[in-house]
């Protein structure tokens, strides 16, 4: 499929485990969000159930939590190598989640709650440079229909900045490419995102692609023609577009560098 089927942005535009400042603090924190205890190397034998994956880990049979609500398409083939975290909880009715898998050569990482941890840390770090030069993060904060923002900056005689973070994990070609699923949600939290810009604050949407091995990032328009529409209507109404991919070891992932959009 070519790039203008799948449609581009266009220009503008047991999880591991941290120690986080306060909330309301730009504390600096180190940029790398480790893995720690380290990961468990496997082989990937189905997921199912979306949030379910039989595993297999130095021979024996598991079964690990998947987090991930995505379709994960091109990442879920049965015998790829995955790298799993074990929690320490002895209560938890399943050990092992799954964080990261072998795809197409690259590493990529699964997990779509690492997406806010990283980007968090790399806007503290000041590593994300169109978010620099706030003095508060504050964290899940209500606004919109009942949702809540994922950071909400803020600065003496600047306006409200109000960050919305997206895992990426698809790739196809040379582009990282959202959603891999239809995303009703996402569509909404561009119209909230919309709503804050026409007020008068800043909104912008933060694309974080657990992988490095894409030079761009595209709409996924054939998958989520409803998203493609809000996407375009959400720059149309001064919703900023902000792209980065990272860089994913099996000892911690960072976010290294911006996309083109």
């Amino acid at each position: 499929m070519n790039a203008s089927a799948r449609g581009r942005f266009g220009p503008n535009v047991a999880s591991p485990r941290r120690r986080l400042q306060p909330a309301n603090t730009m504390a600096s924190l180190p940029p790398i969000m480790l893995f720690d205890p380290p990961l468990t190397a496997g082989v990937l034998v189905r997921r199912y159930k979306r949030f379910l994956a039989d595993v297999a880990i130095a021979g024996r049979a598991e079964v690990a939590h998947c987090a991930n609500p995505g379709s994960m398409l091109g990442l879920a083939e049965p015998g790829s190598a995955i790298w799993l975290s074990a929690s320490l909880n002895p209560l938890r009715r399943l050990r092992f989640t799954w964080e990261l898998v072998t795809a197409d050569g690259a590493l990529v990482g699964i997990n779509t709650a690492c997406a806010n941890r990283l980007a968090e840390e790399a806007i503290r770090a000041g590593r994300i440079e169109p978010l620099a030069g706030y003095a508060s993060l504050r964290r899940e904060v209500a606004y919109g229909e009942g949702s809540r923002i994922d950071f909400l900056l803020e600065a003496s005689g600047r306006p409200a900045c109000y960050v919305e973070v997206k895992s990426v994990t698809l790739k196809r070609r040379m582009a990282a490419e959202f959603p891999d699923s239809v995303t009703a949600r996402g569509a909404r939290h561009l119209r909230e995102l919309s709503a804050m810009a026409a007020a008068g604050k800043r909104a912008v949407m933060l694309f974080v692609a657990q992988r490095e091995d894409c030079a761009s990032l595209a709409v996924a328009a054939d998958i989520d023609p409803a998203y493609a529409r809000a996407l375009a209507a959400a720059r149309e109404a001064g919703v900023e577009m902000l792209a980065y991919a990272c860089r994913v070891r099996p000892t911690g992932i960072e976010i290294a560098c911006p996309l083109a959009l």
